[in-house]
């Protein structure tokens, strides 16, 4: 009797260690990334005279449509037309640019915030903007 038990403790000690973690790769991945991003850090300060014309160029380089298409239709259909979100197929004519920015910066009803970030975000709110 006190074998069948210590074999089933020791067999639900291995099951329960294999389903643990597996996501230790993104950790180390985003710290590789803060790494590298702080290491290619330049001093921009001789060019704040300048227009941003490198943020136009990197928004319009993002595909709006295909970050839609990754992080969206999950939610609101592949088509835009709605599943558990709303209905984006005409959003521009309901929201602004800016009004769009701001649910996707800070989400709103079930929509988390933060889904997408900087040129994507900024990409991804003009594409919808245009929907009308």
């Amino acid at each position: 009797m006190k074998k069948a038990l210590l074999a089933m403790l020791f067999g639900s000690a291995l099951v329960l260690g294999a389903c643990g973690g597996g996501n230790d790769s993104d950790k180390d991945k985003s710290a590789t990334d803060t790494t590298t991003t702080e290491n290619n850090k330049t001093d921009n300060t001789a060019d704040n005279n300048k227009t941003d014309e490198s943020t136009s160029n990197s928004t319009a380089k993002v595909d709006a449509e295909a970050v839609t298409q990754q992080k969206c239709i999950s939610c609101h259909g592949n088509e835009l037309q709605g599943a558990v979100g709303p209905d984006l197929r005409k959003i521009g004519s309901q929201l602004s640019e800016d009004q769009i920015k701001d649910v996707l910066k800070n989400g709103k009803g079930n929509m988390p915030a933060g889904l997408v970030e900087g040129d994507e975000l900024d990409a991804v709110a003009k594409w919808l903007s245009e929907k009308k």
